[in-house]
């Protein structure tokens, strides 16, 4: 049974897309009293039926929040949410903490932070995991802030999975990003070398087995390999949030004195893949585009149940 310290506590939670609507939902399920908000009103009456509260606008859910949270698809959805007199973060009262789950711009989160109300703190607090993880409540979320914000959150948060603390308001989106960089990097290593086996005569699910007990193993060869077998290749993340992701990171770059070829590769990769088959299609395209040009067949009979209905 929910204790009575969540359900004393009221949570605003704006965007309930793919990986928000079943953190909200798993907050509901924890006892929390959420008021959500989404402009599909599909997306919210799913919320609704889980036993949330469905709000008029984001600044309503955030006005006698204790939480805000927010999961978005990009930083300027995140400002258009949050800023200005007439946001989100301007309706929250002292005390109360604004936790933006979003993949965001670090820069954007400080500028939000130095305009909040005053007494109101802020935790990013990205999430990786993929749907599956959302789903389960076995998320890792970067956490980053003043250390008693995010004392906070983490009672909140450890419901959507484990809660990493990386330091300083900011810290949990860069290390997001490079948690995405190296995803990147293997999705569009791993097409290769699927493509590499294939061509010379390796059967491919031998080659899968192979790579998943070796050396070459990743997350990527094993949570994200079947969608490239199933064919679909992953609609839930589209190549377009792979390439804001990898502005995102390109603007970290700046601070590195170094080239980093690899990144430079993937980035390549994608974008050459959403060129390819538009900025809609599902990410793993990433290994499709390198199938399709190489000639081979990387899908494989099995029981590849999609991660978001896992």
């Amino acid at each position: 049974m929910p204790g009575s310290e969540e359900a004393q506590l009221r949570i605003g939670f704006v965007g309930l897309g793919t990986m928000g609507g079943p953190m909200c939902r798993r907050l509901v399920a924890a006892g929390y009293s959420v008021t959500a908000f989404d402009l599909s009103e599909e997306a919210l009456s799913v919320a609704v039926e889980a036993g949330a509260e469905a709000g008029k606008s984001a600044r309503q859910c955030a006005e006698g929040a204790d939480f805000m949270l927010t999961s978005l698809p990009a930083p300027h959805h995140v400002e258009e949410v949050m800023a200005g007199p007439d946001g989100a973060l301007a309706a929250m009262k002292p005390g109360a903490v604004w936790v933006d789950l979003t993949t965001n711009r670090r820069e954007l989160v400080l500028e939000l932070a130095a305009a909040a109300p005053e007494g109101v703190s802020v935790v990013d607090a990205p999430v990786t995991g993929a749907v599956d993880g959302a789903r389960q409540g076995q998320l890792t979320v970067f956490a980053g802030g003043d250390p008693e914000p995010v004392a906070a959150a983490r009672e909140l948060l450890r419901h959507l999975g484990n809660v990493l603390e990386c330091g300083p308001l900011g810290t949990g989106n860069v290390v997001k990003l490079v948690t995405n960089q190296l995803w990147f990097v293997a999705a569009a290593a791993l097409g290769e070398g699927l493509a590499v086996g294939v061509a010379n005569n390796v059967d491919l699910r031998t080659l899968w087995e192979a790579i998943c007990d070796s050396v070459g193993d990743s997350f990527v060869a094993r949570h994200d390999a079947p969608s490239i077998f199933a064919g679909h290749y992953d609609p839930s993340f589209p190549l377009g949030l792979c390439l804001k992701d990898l502005g995102l990171i390109g603007e970290l770059e700046a601070g590195v004195n170094a080239e980093l070829p690899m990144t430079a590769a993937a980035r390549s990769a994608f974008e050459r893949a959403a060129q390819r088959y538009g900025v809609d299609a599902a990410e793993l395209c990433v290994a499709r585009r390198i199938a399709d040009d190489a000639g081979v067949c990387l899908q494989l009979d099995g029981d590849w149940t999609p991660h978001w209905e896992a």
